[in-house]
């Protein structure tokens, strides 16, 4: 797969780099495609990466990943361009600055805003529910990390289920995009029992069924 990340930070970075270690050609987007943090990024991939502007990453790419921060993911977007038919993952959260709750929430949600700002993408909510050291590895002894994903688009989730299984995830389909608001608190779940009630980064979410 072409797959374009658009914010190469924590998240970005540690899933770019796992889909390239895979095989897939990845394309890291940087306003400094010749920075010395992205030359250690890329190498950290490996030789299937390799970094541009925002613009060229979209247009090189049939997948993009959307990892920026909340407050940038608007103008992320329009620098992407047309992202008319590509898969558009939306791995990021409109956290409070202060991670306090959701700049968004419950009448709508992110997802449903950043469609809106990529029309035409077909976005599916991903890789937002857990921290970046769990997408290192989602494996706990037999276990896997649950992902649960949704979006309006089924060729579109079965991509996302294919790059999720492939890092070692237990995919979860939970239905339309409209099911972000309600992924979208989940996440905040994680964060707040991470970060604020003691459980530290090191935990996932597992689905158990009868």
């Amino acid at each position: 797969m072409k797959i374009g990340v658009i914010g190469s930070g924590n998240v970005g970075g540690t899933l770019g780099s796992r889909w390239a270690q895979a095989g897939h050609t990845v394309v890291f987007s940087s306003r400094d495609p010749a920075s010395e943090e992205m030359k250690k990024l890329l190498a950290r991939a490996g030789g299937g990466a390799r970094a541009a502007s925002v613009a060229e990453t979209a247009a090189a790419s049939d997948v993009l990943l959307l990892a920026t921060p909340w407050p940038a993911n608007k103008e992320a977007l329009a620098s992407a361009g047309n992202m008319g038919g590509k898969v558009l993952i939306d791995a990021t959260n409109p956290l409070l600055p202060d991670l306090s709750g959701l700049a968004v929430g419950m009448n709508t949600s992110g997802a449903e805003q950043v469609a809106a700002w990529a029309p035409g993408a077909k976005v599916v909510k991903a890789f937002h529910t857990v921290g970046f050291n769990i997408m290192a590895n989602p494996v706990f002894g037999s276990e896997r990390a649950v992902l649960a994903y949704c979006g309006n688009d089924a060729p579109a989730k079965e991509t996302v289920k294919q790059l999720a299984t492939e890092l070692g995830f237990e995919p979860i389909d939970v239905g339309p995009l409209t099911q972000a608001r309600l992924l979208e608190p989940f996440a905040l779940l994680w964060i707040s029992m991470a970060l604020a009630q003691g459980f530290g980064r090191d935990f996932a979410f597992k689905l158990l069924r009868r």
